[in-house]
């Protein structure tokens, strides 16, 4: 089984904002970056799911760079990094493909150093993009798993929910000692658990882009002009 990548990030000395799936919805990302308006001591990152399926992946990434913005793997990056590192690129769709063609190798070996999980020790929290099991310790858990989870069914297994199994959001189960902030389940409002905030607010499908700012819980949301995708 492939080893979890745990980053462990510093105190920061100002504010954290935590952003939602941004799917290439570079003028919303931008936007949001303005309300929040960063300070030099603040720092930001994203749940996952930077590029892929909206206008501008490429522009996210370079702006993305340019703000010093970090981020965790999301499911997106996930599969289009393995097609870059050899896998099958046919099995790709079409949306996939475009994203696929527009990224240079900068930005292919710039993704392929996200980790899949920021552990916050200074905030008590854990930013991830899909989620974590309920019946195993958060760092022992598998890449794909923490990468691809939506819901829990009865047996304690995970599965995306377009997978059609029945189960219930795998964060009504958490109950670790760290808020989890995480995205890929696109909601028309932000998630909020009891030990866990979904912030994936469906920017791409034409809703918002979500974010947190960390410790005061100042959520900023900016809307999406239009959808950008359907699937």
């Amino acid at each position: 089984m492939a080893k979890l990548r745990i980053e462990k990030l510093p105190e920061c000395q100002g504010r954290t904002l935590v952003i939602g799936d941004i799917h290439g919805c570079l003028d919303e990302l931008q936007s949001i970056i303005q309300q929040f308006h960063p300070k030099k001591k603040d720092r930001i990152l994203t749940v996952g799911d930077m590029i892929n399926r909206g206008p501008d992946s490429r522009g996210t990434l370079e702006f993305a760079r340019e703000m010093g913005i970090r981020s965790v793997l999301g499911n997106h990056e996930k599969r289009l990094l393995k097609a870059w590192k050899g896998g099958e690129r046919s099995q790709l769709k079409r949306h996939s493909r475009r994203t696929y063609k527009v990224l240079g190798k900068s930005d292919w070996e710039w993704i392929s150093t996200w980790p899949h999980v920021f552990n916050i020790p200074s905030l008590k929290a854990l930013v991830v993009h899909g989620g974590f099991l309920p019946n195993r310790k958060w760092k022992e858990q598998a890449p794909s798993d923490v990468t691809f989870v939506q819901v829990i069914d009865h047996r304690g297994h995970p599965f995306k929910r377009s997978q059609g199994v029945i189960g219930r959001p795998w964060a009504d189960y958490w109950t670790g000692k760290k808020h989890v902030f995480y995205g890929h389940t696109p909601r028309e409002h932000p998630i909020l658990h009891a030990r866990a905030t979904g912030l994936d607010t469906g920017c791409v499908y034409g809703n918002t882009l979500t974010a947190v700012s960390l410790p005061d819980f100042t959520f900023y949301k900016v809307p999406a002009p239009r959808a950008y995708a359907d699937d």
